[in-house]
């Protein structure tokens, strides 16, 4: 992803001179390896990463928001192991194939990457392949080198369109990008390939090693010798990104557009450059998909039939055109103004029927105030839906409908619920999602379920999802999104226990810059901040709050209000001022203390606490509630973050809050109450100041 650049090189001496390189920087203990087809020990696999019985590597699972990681399982050295610490070379090869699947869009695709760690678990899919997520890409400490084969174009990378070749260092924004294909050896003119054709393609990744290093990509048809010339040659220093050993692997991502990622083959060697030719690239499976062809007999006896009912069937063409163009725009004219805005993601209400079985009662999930709740499989498709039925009497159903339409039907994100469309039949109006096959967090959390019991990773990980998916919410989408209604009931677990925030009933959208006005009170009693309460205003703040109360009973166990039990803030300021903070562990958290990062635990009360503050002014932005959240416990410096967030991060002292609590008016802690209770030293980047409004 990236500038659409094709560079010009020379073929000749390129081999020559990589050779030559290699046997300059020849590392002490050369790595290599050769797999003609995988077996599971062959690889370490992520997320949805699969060996097939064919011995295929499938690196994604044919369904929305899904991407998968396949690793070399030992660490490679890319560092020559002296004072200069000079980055070494490598020749990588590979078989691939991106193939399309009926009833989907196709997106996004693969990379071959470099990673300091086999643990990616905060990347997102869809166009992030896998790699990144919103608030870490492009940051420096990634230390991620990728080459990726990208067929979505997305316009924030820079995409120079939706079949690319890229060189990604610690972004998807490429160094270096161009259309996918190859330079044929006989001749001048440039073959284009299409990537997901499904085709098998053979990629060459050379790199010469040294800070004065020159990367060189190739691809072709399984079966071509390596081009002479490369697809893309550039210069590259890779020494602030190689770590002294590295992991080499695969990543794939789909979001709601999907296909196939497969591997057939891989070669790597820092001492080789002629690994790819040990490839075997025949006897390998196809998974071009396969067209229907007819024989010319066939062909040539139905000519007669064709010709004697052309004329009948162009009549009739004809005349149930033109009959379908005036019952269109009749149908048209009876739309309502929103209708014809968002119709094209309406869904057939046969499809819909024919997904719940009728909407019988065994597929009810929930009757609720404002509708009820069917859990259906959609024909064809075969992905499980949940289908919401609004009756148009219900005046706050029909506001969240249109709000819902209007918000989270456009939103594209990994930690967000998927509206895949939506449905108006008579008087009830029916909106479409995926179905979450874990429920909701507040089942987990607050069921009493001995059998859903989260622990404590678990709970940090939800935690961080969420928090991603309300940034990309704040600042990651062309417009601003309000959520208004963050709680543990509106956060859903899909099949990987990833937290998607759901429920966007509440939403507001408004232009980046633009101040919130509203005067009506909306929210959850509990998780609403003060100044909606008083005044019904809403600002981004208003939806830290909300994650910040998210934050504490995920922690605690325990609801904001809950019946003869102090108020869950009140409660824990007065532990925070008796220094017994920890005691407010959920119990079943407590039972199991070996399990739980009791130092995490009090940066993240701490953390809820400040979300939580009374005076929106003091409470952080998501930017830095996200960085706070995925800042390990060792890191020295937390980029980006505040001074004040200092106090978030601190794991070696606990304040004593003595003092605040002889103030008769005191209610929260804000950041500058807390300052000072961390030994570690951040500092304030404009990037992470929320201008009040935005």
């Amino acid at each position: 992803m990236g500038v659409g650049v094709r560079l010009p090189c020379s073929p000749a001496p390129a081999f020559f001179l990589l050779s030559l390189l290699v046997a300059v920087f020849r590392p002490t203990s050369a790595v290599e390896f050769l797999f003609n087809g995988f077996k599971p020990s062959n690889l370490s696999l992520s997320d949805d990463a699969v060996i097939e019985s064919t011995g295929v590597l499938k690196l994604t699972n044919d369904s929305v928001f899904t991407m998968g990681h396949a690793f070399f399982p030992f660490p490679i050295q890319t560092t020559a192991g002296n004072a200069t610490k000079s980055i070494l070379p490598f020749s990588t090869s590979f078989v691939f194939a991106i193939s399309t699947l009926p009833n989907f869009n196709p997106g996004h695709g693969l990379a071959l990457f470099f990673s300091p760690t086999l643990d990616i678990r905060s990347a997102s899919a869809s166009q992030n392949l896998g790699l990144f997520n919103w608030s870490s890409d492009g940051r420096p400490d990634n230390h991620i080198f990728a080459v990726e084969f990208d067929v979505f174009q997305n316009a924030e990378f820079k995409d120079p369109n939706d079949n690319h070749v890229g060189i990604d260092v610690n972004s998807l924004t490429s160094l270096n990008a161009t259309a996918a294909g190859y330079w044929p050896d006989n001749s001048t003119d440039f073959v284009p390939l299409t990537l997901n054709s499904g085709a098998n393609y053979q990629a060459w990744i050379d790199f010469s090693g040294g800070e004065d290093g020159r990367i060189n990509v190739s691809m072709a048809p399984a079966g071509t010798r390596k081009p002479r010339r490369p697809l893309i040659s550039a210069p590259l220093n890779l020494s602030a990104v190689f770590e002294d050993k590295m992991f080499v692997g695969f990543s794939s991502a789909c979001g709601r557009l999907v296909e196939s990622h497969r591997i057939l083959a891989w070669g790597f060697s820092n001492s080789d450059f002629s690994i790819g030719d040990r490839i075997v690239t025949k006897g390998l499976p196809s998974f071009v998909p396969v067209s229907r062809k007819r024989s010319s007999a066939k062909l040539i006896g139905g000519i007669s039939a064709a010709i004697t009912v052309a004329f009948i069937t162009a009549t009739a063409i004809i005349g149930l055109t033109i009959r379908r163009r005036y019952l269109k725009r009749r149908s048209r004219q009876d739309m309502e103004e929103w209708e014809q805005e968002f119709w094209p993601h309406r869904v057939p209400y046969e499809d819909l029927k024919s997904a719940t079985k009728g909407f019988k009662e065994e597929n009810l999930l929930k009757d609720g105030a404002n509708g009820r709740i069917y859990r259906g499989v959609l024909p064809n498709v075969g992905a499980e839906i949940v289908v919401k039925c609004i009756n148009h009497e219900c005046d706050e159903g029909m506001k969240g409908f249109l709000s819902e339409i209007c918000s989270v039907g456009r939103l594209k994100h990994r930690n967000l619920v998927g509206l895949r469309g939506w449905c108006k039949r008579d008087r009830v109006f029916m909106l479409v999602y995926d179905f979450m096959k874990n429920g909701s967090l507040d089942d987990w959390i607050f069921g009493g379920d001995d059998s859903k019991n989260l622990d404590w990773r678990s709970r940090v990980k939800i935690l961080r999802d969420v928090g991603n998916g309300v940034l990309y919410l704040h600042e990651g989408w062309e417009v601003k999104v309000l959520h208004r209604d963050i709680k543990a009931s509106n956060v859903m677990l899909d099949q990987d226990m990833t937290g998607r925030l759901g429920d966007f009933g509440l939403a507001r959208l408004y232009e980046h810059g633009q101040m919130a006005h509203t005067t009506r009170v909306v929210g959850t009693i509990g998780y609403m901040a003060p100044e909606v309460v008083k005044a019904g205003k809403a600002s981004v703040k208003t939806d830290v709050f909300g994650f910040g109360m998210l934050i504490l009973e995920v922690v605690c166990g325990r609801r904001p209000i809950e019946e003869g039990k102090p108020e869950l803030v009140k409660w824990l300021l007065g532990l925070l001022e008796k220094g017994e903070i920890l005691n407010a562990l959920d119990p079943r958290l407590r039972d199991e203390p070996g399990y739980v990062d009791l130092h995490e635990a009090d940066k993240f009360l701490r953390l809820g606490l400040v979300c939580t503050s009374e005076n929106p002014q003091a409470r952080p932005s998501m930017r830095q509630v996200v960085k706070v959240l995925e800042a390990e416990e060792g890191d020295q410096e937390v980029e980006g973050s505040s001074e004040e967030l200092s106090s978030l991060v601190g794991l070696r002292s606990i304040v004593s809050w003595s003092e605040y609590g002889k103030n008769p008016v005191f209610r929260h802690p804000t950041l500058d109450q807390v300052r000072g209770s961390s030994s570690i030293s951040v500092e304030l980047s404009e990037s992470d100041i929320m201008i009040e409004g935005r």
